[in-house]
């Protein structure tokens, strides 16, 4: 096997605003693996919450060798029993290289991903839709807009420094969209005593569960919350793999895996593994990416209680197509591997 690398910038269609930053635009490193003239493709994108900037995603995937192995069912069987030779890669790489060789393992086997992955109907879940920190009247006509067509979740971003703008922009869109089942993520940004003060507060908007409302490095201060919370607490930064989340199951409501901070669909099916029975429930992620970085994960949606699989949709211009998601629910393809495929180029790829 061979494999290659390629760098593209993707834009956002406008910037979104959390807590902590403003993003509007993000490298992504694809990677694309060549075995008997098919080729398999994986993405993996910046992040600076962890540490990934372009010249260390290159590095760390150039730093991969799949030449060593002879075909890509045998490189897949060496990442899940954690037998790779050159010992543990990052979660973002190693979901990259997971999602090129599934890719390119269906395509040799003539069956698309979730069949590999022991699913036999292709999987399909309605997303939920991220409004990020607006004004007001941004906020509502978005919320209208997207009710319009079809979206039936809206993640809304919280954490500005008044509380009572979150609340607000909360009150618009409930008004703007009331039959949309509303999640609220204020990326760590409360102390305990305003999640206290807050969360009876967001609950009686009608807001369905929250994310990671207390800053991550103390889950027993948020498995606590959980216990006394008015509505459910979902892990997420506080969540990242599967010791973390083994450390919170029965303690919080949900944990939000992104195959990029865990390591892949394997990756996130122990997690599910590990969390069944114990009363957690699972959200499955995701960063802002293409339609490549997000289609191994929706080759999972229908094993979630929530699906956050809207990073594409933010984007001015998604460089792949086969997922879905404009009408508010995704889905994944039954034609062999991720289903997908590169849409023409566009001037933001380099």
């Amino acid at each position: 096997m061979k494999s290659t690398l390629r760098t593209v910038r993707l834009a956002l269609a406008e910037p979104l605003r959390i807590s902590r930053s403003t993003m509007a635009a993000r490298d992504a490193v694809w990677l694309t693996v060549e075995h008997d003239g098919l080729r398999g493709h994986g993405e993996a994108v910046t992040s600076v919450y962890y540490g990934l900037g372009t010249a260390t995603l290159l590095r760390l995937l150039s730093a991969v060798d799949l030449s060593r192995f002879p075909d890509p069912e045998s490189a897949l069987e060496a990442l899940r029993a954690g037998r790779w030779p050159d010992g543990d890669l990052p979660p973002a790489v190693t979901a990259a290289v997971e999602s090129a060789l599934l890719d390119l393992a269906g395509k040799r086997a003539g069956v698309p991903v979730h069949r590999l992955l022991g699913a036999a109907a292709p999987p399909a879940a309605a997303t939920a839709r991220t409004l990020g920190i607006t004004t007001p009247a941004r906020a509502a006509a978005q919320a209208r807009h997207l009710a319009a067509n079809g979206f039936e979740i809206i993640k809304v971003k919280a954490g500005t420094p008044d509380p009572e703008d979150d609340l607000e922009r909360v009150r618009v869109i409930r008004d703007a969209a009331p039959r949309a089942r509303l999640l609220l993520d204020p990326n760590g940004a409360w102390s305990v005593a305003q999640a206290d003060a807050l969360l009876p507060r967001f609950a009686a908007l009608g807001v369905e569960a929250v994310e990671q409302p207390l800053a991550p490095g103390d889950p027993d201060a948020l498995g606590a919350l959980a216990e006394r919370a008015p509505l459910p607490v979902i892990a997420d930064e506080d969540a990242v793999g599967l010791a973390d989340v083994r450390r919170l199951a029965g303690r919080v409501h949900g944990v939000n895996v992104k195959l990029a901070k865990c390591g892949g669909v394997h990756a996130a099916l122990r997690i599910r593994d590990a969390i069944e029975g114990s009363g957690t429930e699972l959200m499955l992620g995701c960063l802002t990416a293409s339609t490549l970085g997000l289609a191994p994960a929706v080759h999972l949606a229908d094993r979630a209680r929530w699906a956050d699989l809207d990073g594409h949709l933010l984007l001015a211009h998604d460089p792949w197509s086969g997922i879905g998601g404009t009408d508010g629910v995704v889905r994944a393809s039954d034609r062999p591997g991720l289903g997908i495929e590169e849409v023409a180029a566009r001037e933001d790829v380099a």
